[in-house]
């Protein structure tokens, strides 16, 4: 659980914490590369401090999409090697928040809930949510009608 606590706080490091030293510098210099070019940190800022519409401005969508792909395999990368993904379907969970996420950034700068347009943190935070429950669900459903563990 603690590398991938870690890997959530900067993806690579659980795979610097899991010996897998090339993998995690890789991972990190795609990081800063994608976050980089995306402009995310600045849409990160923007939206906490409410101008949600810079956030929109400021962000290349093009970039900010290879991320949450990035992000959630680096989080599966170091829970799998960490030992925690021996059981199977585990992958499940991480694939669909990705997949939710990337569907958040793509309606970010134009679906309002409530009235209010979220942008491309909020929204994508909040489609993480029932992206993870489908997955920890499908997992569960796959593992109990479809997996069979072999006879010994």
């Amino acid at each position: 659980m603690e590398k991938l606590l870690w890997s959530i706080a900067l993806p690579g490091f659980g795979q610097l914490l899991n010996g897998k030293y090339i993998k995690g510098i890789v991972i990190m210099i795609l990081e800063v590369l994608i976050n980089v070019q995306a402009n995310f940190n600045v849409a990160i800022i923007s939206s906490f401090q409410g101008d949600i519409p810079k956030a929109i401005q400021v962000t290349n969508d093009q970039w900010l999409m290879f991320y949450p792909c990035l992000y959630f395999f680096a989080m599966w990368d170091a829970f799998k090697d960490a030992g925690a993904g021996e059981e199977p379907y585990s992958f499940l969970p991480f694939v669909f928040g990705a997949y939710f996420v990337t569907v958040g950034l793509i309606y970010s700068s134009n679906l309002e809930l409530f009235g209010i347009v979220l942008g491309p943190v909020w929204l994508p935070m909040l489609f993480m949510i029932p992206g993870v429950g489908v997955g920890l669900l499908l997992k569960k459903a796959m593992t109990k009608f479809i997996y069979k563990k072999p006879l010994n």
